[in-house]
């Protein structure tokens, strides 16, 4: 194991190492819970996407990845499907009323991981992260927060919208600012589900200040143990114990639930399928970049740049295969979670970190009763707290120079505003091509405009006048 793994050339012990990897499991073993709520959208099945399903793909994919990540790049990094990118993938199919399927969604999410292995294989990933301003990254990034928080106040009732799915009325259509308090109000606080995502908000809060680890995991299940206290405005239990002997979640994983080529390659023509791939492909791209980079800093491989670069080369060849792998077992985008820092800080310095957590999330697939005990409010309330960790990238954003302030600023407020990633990211591109071009031309030298940002800015005003903004 010494050999295989150079603990000592890192520095590191066998204890040392499984310690790390159960600490980065507990810190984001929250995904087991989280993931099969949004894509079933919060157990109700609504996408048409069974949550048993969802709960197997996410642990297998979680499992299988990480443990590749540990045995063939010998990095301590885990992969799960990732938080934004399941959230987009959900709305999508919710915002479509029945015109795009859930296995045209994993039919994007196959495809876009095709295009990764391409882009690795060719280097052109490492040239894409170059064309993007530092700013519009961390945007992204503030923007995928802001947006996944807005679904956890709107699924726990904290937050209501006055207007119906469908029958949205334009802003300009409203006779004065004043009216725009109808358009969105706090949740009632006598609503049992509203006051239980309080609840939980408050105490994956306290658990985070307190630093405990896997204060996400544990807030989410002190606030279950809350909620058996608590019912439904219908009388119903909130959480509901029939789980823990249901068909639907039985202790011995039920193999044959799995979304096996479940993909509808024909479906792929669909008017928004081109959009919603390439959000699915540039999101994940820079994700992945800032996760890899970050933790390989973090555990000190970036000191000796070549090797370093060359382990994160490796790194995102295994993410990239894990995007399509998890579509293929029924799952959204499976990316490299920045949890992983929380193992590197425990000292976590090789791939049997990996391993570690692989293991732990496949031994996971025995907890299905227990994870459907979890009831919505405590995963919106884990929502919002994740929302909070991603906002802290905005203080890496240049708001002084208007050039990439503006930019990112659209990419922050149109995703959670329009409820939608990928509006955000087309606006930034291209509002930061037009900026920076007639700076440029005003005598400010210093912007540059990578030839592939040209290229994106060309491809979204396209979308936009000849798909439309859906």
């Amino acid at each position: 194991m010494d050999r295989f793994f150079k603990l000592k050339e890192n520095g590191t012990t066998v204890r040392t190492e499984i310690m790390a990897g159960l600490t980065t499991f507990m810190t984001m073993a929250y995904i087991l819970a989280v993931n099969p709520n949004i894509l079933s959208a919060f157990g109700s099945g609504a996408t048409g996407m069974d949550w048993t399903a969802v709960f197997l793909a996410t642990a297998i994919a979680a499992g299988v990845m990480t443990i590749a990540m540990g045995l063939f790049v010998n990095f301590p990094v885990a992969l799960a499907p990732g938080m934004g990118l399941n959230a987009y993938f959900a709305t999508v199919i919710l915002a479509s009323q029945g015109q795009f399927t859930y296995q045209m969604g994993l039919t994007a999410v196959f495809i876009s991981g095709l295009i990764f292995i391409v882009l690795t294989v060719t280097k052109v990933r490492q040239l894409l992260l170059v064309a993007v301003p530092d700013s519009l990254k961390h945007a992204i990034t503030v923007g995928i927060g802001l947006f996944i928080a807005i679904i956890g106040v709107k699924n726990s009732g904290l937050l209501t919208v006055a207007v119906e799915a469908g029958k949205d009325i334009p802003a300009h259509k409203y006779t004065d600012v004043l009216s725009f308090e109808t358009v969105f109000h706090i949740g009632s606080m006598k609503d049992p589900s509203v006051l239980l995502c309080i609840i939980g908000l408050a105490l994956i809060s306290i658990l985070m200040v307190l630093r405990v680890r896997g204060a996400i995991l544990f807030g989410i299940l002190l606030t279950t143990l809350v909620g058996v206290f608590m019912h439904n405005p219908d009388g119903s239990p909130m959480v509901n114990f029939a789980n823990l002997t249901s068909v639907k979640t039985t202790w011995v994983p039920d193999m044959s639930k799995l979304a096996f080529a479940h993909f509808d390659f024909a479906g792929i023509m669909h008017a928004g399928i081109i959009s919603v791939i390439a959000t699915f492909t540039f999101v994940e791209m820079f994700d992945t970049f800032g996760t890899l980079v970050g933790t390989a800093n973090r555990a000190g491989f970036m000191k000796n740049k070549e090797e370093g670069n060359k382990k994160v080369g490796k790194a995102m060849m295994v993410d990239a295969v894990g995007v399509s792998a998890g579509a293929l077992v029924g799952t959204s985008t499976v990316t490299a979670f920045v949890e992983s820092s929380a193992g590197v800080a425990e000292g976590g310095r090789t791939g049997l970190t990996a391993v570690t957590t692989g293991v732990c999330f496949l031994l996971a697939l025995f907890l299905a009763p227990i994870a459907a005990l979890i009831p919505g409010p405590a995963t919106a309330a884990a929502l919002i707290i994740v929302g909070v960790l991603m906002m802290q990238a905005v203080r890496e954003i240049d708001f002084q120079d208007l050039v990439y302030g503006i930019p990112a600023f659209l990419i922050v407020a149109l995703m959670p505003f329009t409820y939608n990633i990928a509006n955000g990211i087309s606006f930034g591109i291209v509002s930061y091509v037009l900026l920076a071009t007639v700076a440029k031309l005003g005598g400010k030298g210093q912007y540059k405009v990578h030839w592939l940002m040209w290229l994106l800015a060309v491809l979204v005003v396209a979308r936009y006048m000849f798909v439309g903004g859906e």
